[in-house]
């Protein structure tokens, strides 16, 4: 049996690459070496997309000669993470590209070749992050966290406790995950006061400001107090860069089906592995298709990433690449099959690319309604790629992505996928005809009942409760307890960005959720009713 293990990379090779393992080519020992004693990459939330993604584009470099050092990796809230995903397998991982017509490529990611703990519970840990840190070389810290990794607030806009903590105290003794990259960041400022960029990686808008509002929240508050030199923020704003990034690359929980290829491959290491409340595998699995623009802001230098497929341009143009990906050619629709996609019964993505009806509502969605307002960022053609999401992407069966996963945080999305295409339509916004359709299918949704008339679980959402209750009453087959149920939801601009009643959409959403509940098969009726021509 095969086990991740540097060693065995050079002991087994033979039985590794008789498999159809893909094994890194670069010497282990001068990597580590290097990147040890010359940092240039630490990146922060050690996740799916991370492994599947962005790690191996770093390892290409190598391999290729245009990079001499790896990535280094911590976490800021499950220490789980690099104890039981990370250093038991050496930081090694494998990186399964699932092809659309059933083929596996399995490599060997070898390039993430230290992790740390980012707490100070753990004090040879912290010790090594601030020697990362304060590394003249360090070029990048690079996020995958998810949205939600970044607040700092709960959902009534209060400060979370240890967030207070670390407001009040300063640098020398935070306990949040972000403070203590902010003290991370004042100790670069007092050892040399060396450039750095800030790169998010993650799927939330104008990624760059987020990360950048939390750092000066941290340090105008320490100024403030006076427990740091205000030329801090100085720095913070000099000499750090915050760029803008756009990724996109559809990477799912762990595969059965995966799973037991591996085992046929006499890979031993498939088992599920729970780190705190997550469940992690050794692997990670993920589709072939793979989008990252970033914004070209680094002081301190960067990778050459242009060479493997990375797009590099000016923050405008990233801006119209998130706008074109997250409001018009891929989040609606993605959205929009996930709530269809739990209310008809569907387990897969894939299976509802083979649905008349919704693959006909989501065309409508992206290219009759989307694409009349996008606009074109240049670098991507967004029709080419609506294109390949319906005809390549999403069909991809080999990809077990569920619409019960992409349902999950809905309220907090609808405003972006949904909101802006509206905004950009301004007083023609009346016009739209299947957005609306989707948001009602949401609305239906959010009653927790499928088509059938069965109750189902739905995915976890910050506002979940409060929506129900707003909804308490309606009774499937009954179309005179829907009646003004909706209002306080679409009428709620925090959630959609503005008031739908006022742009003349809020009625029309109205009369479709009334179909909707008509009774059961509703919803695929009124779905057949409106989309098939």
């Amino acid at each position: 049996m095969l086990h991740l293990d540097r060693q065995s990379f050079i002991r087994d090779k033979e039985k590794w690459e008789k498999k159809g393992f893909h094994l890194y080519s670069f010497n282990d020992r001068q990597i580590t070496e290097e990147t040890r004693n010359h940092p240039t990459w630490l990146h922060v939330g050690g996740g799916n997309i991370f492994r599947a993604f962005i790690a191996p584009l770093q390892q290409q470099l190598i391999e290729m000669g245009e990079e001499s050092t790896g990535i280094i990796v911590t976490t800021t809230h499950n220490m789980a993470v690099i104890d039981s995903v990370y250093r038991p397998y050496d930081n090694v991982s494998v990186a399964v590209t699932m092809h659309q017509d059933g083929r596996f490529d399995k490599k060997i990611i070898g390039n993430i070749v230290e992790s740390v703990a980012c707490t100070r519970s753990r004090q040879e840990d912290w010790e090594r992050l601030q020697s990362i840190f304060t590394a003249s070389s360090l070029q990048i810290v690079s996020f995958t966290i998810t949205e939600k990794g970044y607040k700092l607030t709960d959902y009534n806009g209060n400060y979370f406790s240890d967030i207070v903590y670390d407001l009040a105290h300063g640098p020398e003794s935070t306990e949040s995950g972000m403070g203590n990259l902010a003290a991370l960041t004042y100790a670069r400022y007092k050892h040399g006061g060396y450039p750095l960029s800030f790169l998010s990686l993650d799927n939330c808008s104008h990624n760059g400001d987020v990360i950048k509002n939390i750092i000066h929240t941290f340090a105008d508050r320490w100024v403030k107090n006076k427990l740091v030199e205000e030329d801090f923020l100085r720095y913070i704003e000099e000499k750090i860069s915050y760029p803008y990034s756009m990724i996109d690359k559809i990477v799912p929980s762990y595969s059965d089906k995966v799973q037991k290829y591996l085992q046929s491959c006499d890979f031993e290491d498939t088992q599920v592995i729970l780190a705190g409340r997550s469940k992690y595998t050794a692997f990670v699995n993920a589709e072939d298709a793979q989008y990252l623009v970033i914004e070209d802001d680094f002081p301190n230098g960067r990778p050459a990433l242009e060479k493997v497929g990375v797009i590099f341009t000016n923050r405008e143009t990233v801006n119209k690449v998130e706008r074109m990906k997250v409001g018009t050619c891929l989040n609606p629709l993605h959205t929009t099959l996930a709530v269809f996609g739990c209310l008809l019964g569907y387990t897969l993505i894939a299976d509802e690319m083979k649905d008349a009806e919704l693959r006909g509502l989501i065309e409508r969605i992206g290219y009759d309604e989307g694409l009349k307002v996008v606009v074109d960022p240049g670098v991507i053609d967004p029709k080419a790629f609506i294109t390949e999401l319906l005809d390549k992407r999403l069909p991809n069966s080999n990809v077990p992505d569920t619409p019960q996963r992409i349902a999950t945080d809905t309220s907090q999305k609808v405003g972006i996928r949904f909101g802006e295409t509206i905004k950009a339509y301004g007083d023609k916004a009346n016009t739209l005809k299947y957005i609306p359709l989707a948001i009602a299918g949401w609305c239906r949704y959010l009653l927790g009942v499928d088509d059938q008339g069965q109750a189902f679980e739905l995915s976890p959402d910050p506002l979940l409760k409060e929506l129900q209750d707003f909804l308490q009453g309606v009774v499937i087959g009954d179309l005179a307890s829907a009646k003004g149920k909706l209002k306080p939801i679409l009428s709620n601009s925090d959630i959609f960005g503005s008031d739908l009643y006022e742009i003349g959409l809020g009625t029309k959403i109205e009369n479709y959720f009334e179909e909707f509940v008509a009774g059961p098969q509703a919803v695929r009726n009124t779905l057949r009713k409106y989309v098939t021509k």
